[in-house]
């Protein structure tokens, strides 16, 4: 199982494929396995390299204060162990908290930038909704029956439904039961992103960007993306019409298609 050490946890990562670097950033509670609708696609043209974030999968969980420039910080340090000086960047939700630190601060080592069902939070983003919140506070732990599990993801996805993709449904409902995350973990990432706050980051980000955003997102409402593609100066805007907030699970063909359209035009 390939770990590293970074910073003050053992990290795992993967890497599929030749070529350019890609990194694949995870959202809350998700581990490497959500990328299962890109992989095959994106590593034909990238050294595609993921990675389970703090407190989740197969990475060190801590008991401790989580922050998304801790976060940030560790994909730094491994890509450091990697050897890879640049890279290509793709984060989702949470993991879009992430991408986005990770380019302000790091902006020498970002190539382009994709950003995906996120905002940059606090006071001036378009909150989470107060059901889809109430939902996400009681996730993480052992889930006792799949309907539990059906309750915790059914927001993610178009208009709050289960996905008539039952392969998509059973994945998910699958890896959360194989390799639950603990709920003080699940907490202790849900609250790095309540308390983020990365308006300013905005102004920093250099970086070629496309900014993604399911029509009907009832986690992140796709307003957000309207307002990250008006403070990143280099930024492109794209909306999945009828997608949710998992819209590259939804609708993998497409949003693999704007992913690579992006990463390879010269």
């Amino acid at each position: 199982m390939p770990t590293v050490k970074v910073n003050d946890i053992s990290m795992y990562y993967e890497i599929i494929g030749e070529g350019e670097p890609l990194v694949l950033i995870e959202g809350l509670g998700y581990s490497t396995w959500m990328w299962y609708k890109q992989l095959d696609e994106l590593s034909k043209h990238f050294k595609v390299i993921m990675f389970d974030n703090r407190g989740v999968g197969k990475t060190d969980k801590p008991d401790s204060e989580y922050s998304i420039e801790m976060m940030a910080d560790d994909l730094a340090g491994l890509l450091r162990s990697l050897n890879i000086k640049k890279t290509h960047i793709l984060g989702v939700s949470m993991g879009g908290f992430i991408a986005q630190q990770f380019s302000a601060n790091y902006p020498e080592m970002v190539d382009r930038l994709i950003l995906c069902s996120t905002s940059f939070g606090g006071p001036n983003s378009i909150p989470i909704p107060q059901e889809t919140l109430d939902i996400m506070m009681k996730g993480g732990g052992e889930y006792k029956t799949l309907l539990d599990i059906k309750k915790a993801i059914s927001t993610a996805f178009y208009d709050g439904k289960i996905p008539e993709d039952r392969e998509v449904l059973d994945k998910i409902m699958t890896e959360k039961r194989q390799e639950p995350q603990p709920k003080y973990a699940y907490q202790r990432q849900l609250m790095a992103g309540a308390s983020f706050n990365g308006e300013a980051n905005t102004q920093k980000i250099k970086a070629e960007t496309l900014i993604v955003a399911g029509e009907k997102d009832k986690v992140v409402p796709p307003e957000n993306a309207h307002l990250l593609h008006e403070r990143i100066c280099s930024s492109k805007l794209e909306i999945i019409e009828n997608g949710g907030h998992v819209f590259f699970m939804e609708q993998p063909d497409k949003s693999n298609e704007v992913f690579l359209n992006f990463l390879t035009q010269k």
